[in-house]
């Protein structure tokens, strides 16, 4: 009768297991769509942002680069983005496209990150076994160039007088 016991234990733990894999699976694909959203969302207000301040500077090249990331479709926005990317570079930025930069910087480390979780939760012999990504499409790197812009240099502050304490002060 014992047995009985033991090998219901052991059934339940085993059954627990699978469920909670399962919805591990599902939060890591839910989460990398949201973190794919997101991203997107972060390039094009970088985009519009970029469209801006080029409309403003008379920066045709830039314009450009930006109206295209803006209507490149799925399959050209990598290309569209590393070529916005290069002509933000080569333009004394604004304080705003250095805003926007770091953001999409920030959205696509996110993203690379739970894209590699999704995958390896994807590899995990279980998973594959009982099927359990079946109905969530596989998530993609975006490949992008480091969006970071680097800030003009700041220009040092005046360097302030310092205050003499008598208990400090040995001359």
């Amino acid at each position: 009768m014992w047995w009985v016991v033991g090998a219901s234990a052991l059934v339940a733990l085993l059954s627990a297991y699978v469920v909670w894999t399962a919805r591990r699976v599902v939060r890591l694909h839910v989460r990398a769509e949201a973190a794919a959203r997101a991203l997107d969302a972060h390039l094009l207000r970088r985009a519009a942002a970029a469209a801006v301040v080029a409309e403003a500077g008379n920066l045709v090249e830039l314009y450009a680069a930006a109206r295209i990331a803006l209507d490149a479709g799925p399959d050209e926005r990598e290309a569209a983005e590393n070529d916005l990317t290069r002509q933000l570079r080569a333009v004394v930025p604004d304080l705003t496209l250095i805003a926007t930069s770091r953001r999409v910087a920030l959205a696509k480390q996110v993203h690379t990150d739970l894209v590699r979780d999704a995958l390896n939760a994807r590899n995990r012999r279980l998973v594959r076994l009982f099927r359990m990504a079946r109905r969530h499409p596989r998530p993609a790197y975006f490949d992008i160039v480091e969006p970071t812009l680097a800030a003009a240099p700041a220009v040092p502050a005046p360097a302030l007088p310092r205050e003499r304490t008598p208990a400090l002060d040995r001359s």
